[in-house]
């Protein structure tokens, strides 16, 4: 079944069977808001991956899967605290009753959410739920373009120390006779084309830290906290995401994140800007056969422009930049109250499956 046949689907029998038996059970008539998040909710389907037979600290696996489901909730209607969350389900009825809580005090305590959103951080729940619906809605469509670029998370921590390496100078000129001198220190990238992307990715440093990024208007800019790396495609759903310290080099991302993407998806062309630009990553992008489209970076003096066909498909690039913006703006990009990199993980994961769903429903026209 195609991407526009299932989603068309689902939809169908939302308008058909579940609308209808929401209204019955609400208080009063469902706002296009409260439907949208339902159609959201419907496509994420957070609630099968929360087993039943998980021991969750002493607390009901079904409260456990309306938790997850309110939290998806908070991340398409943007509320920035989860006590902002939780007034809305206590004075909302319809939000209640669609996040899966029957009664006003069957809604736990902030305590309780921050327990169970711990344990969804501890397990990776976010990146479980987007590879499945990677799999589910994109797998068998071939993909014109995958555009990677990252953007900055804004930490509530203190900035860790960076710490000083200390390098020993190797001596200049050919060895003496019998001499032995210890071999270069590999380069990363270098390494990372024979590793696996999870060895590679788990190598990379997640700290909270001192970043600085050049922005699209040239100014030089810095922040505490997270780089939140993503390849995307034409249509702007996230295809494989990956956070790591502020100071992380966009580059160091590249290649590992190249290989999840090209087992999840068939896809043609990879779209880079300069900070890519490196033999290693030009290398890696063909090798599965992929056409690498990477603005130039004049290390050396003048690069020559993109052919007029390369430069439109450069352009497509804008899909991963209009992402970014979609998940600071609208997604909880720009709210993190969570600390560590696994929680800031987590908050941003349940942005990133709530965008792709509403993404999705976007291109359908639904």
């Amino acid at each position: 079944m195609k991407l526009e046949e299932k989603v068309s689907w689902l939809m169908g029998r939302l308008q058909r069977s579940l609308f209808p038996q929401l209204e019955q059970c609400c208080v009063s008539p469902l706002s296009e808001q409260e439907k949208h998040l339902v159609k959201v909710l419907e496509v994420i389907e957070i609630e099968r991956h929360i087993p039943k037979n998980q021991q969750w600290t002493g607390r009901p696996a079904a409260e456990r899967r309306a938790i997850g489901r309110s939290f998806v909730a908070k991340a398409v209607l943007g509320y920035p605290h989860t006590r902002s969350l939780i007034n809305e389900l206590r004075a909302r009825p319809n939000l209640r009753l669609i996040c899966g809580f029957t009664k006003q005090r069957d809604i736990p305590s902030e305590s309780t959410f921050s327990r169970a959103f711990a344990d969804f951080a501890s397990c990776e729940l976010g990146a479980v739920v987007h590879d499945t619906l990677v799999q589910d809605y994109l797998q068998g469509e071939l993909i014109g373009h995958v555009s990677r670029d990252s953007t900055a998370i804004i930490g509530r921590e203190k900035a860790a120390r960076k710490e000083k390496m200390v390098k020993v100078p190797r001596k200049r000129g050919r060895p003496a006779k019998g001499e032995q001198r210890p071999p270069a220190e590999e380069k990363r990238l270098d390494r990372q084309v024979r590793q696996e992307p999870a060895v590679a990715l788990a190598e990379l440093p997640t700290v909270c830290n001192r970043g600085t990024k050049r922005n699209a208007k040239g100014c030089q800019e810095s922040w505490n906290g997270y780089k939140l790396h993503a390849d995307v495609n034409d249509t702007m759903l996230p295809l494989s995401v990956f956070l790591t310290s502020a100071s992380v080099h966009d580059s160091q991302v590249a290649i590992p994140l190249m290989k999840q993407t090209s087992s999840k998806v068939t896809h043609c062309h990879d779209l880079m800007d300069a900070a890519y630009d490196a033999r290693q990553i030009w290398e890696q992008s063909r090798e599965p056969g992929h056409v690498a489209i990477i603005d130039r970076n004049p290390r050396h003096g003048e690069v020559l422009p993109m052919s007029t066909h390369t430069a439109k498909r450069y352009n497509e690039r804008s899909s991963v930049e209009r992402f970014n913006g979609r998940l600071e703006e609208e997604f909880g990009g720009r709210t993190v109250m969570v600390r560590g990199p696994a929680k800031v993980m987590m908050h941003l994961m349940f942005g990133v499956v709530a965008l792709f769903a509403d993404q999705l429903i976007r291109l359908t026209g639904y």
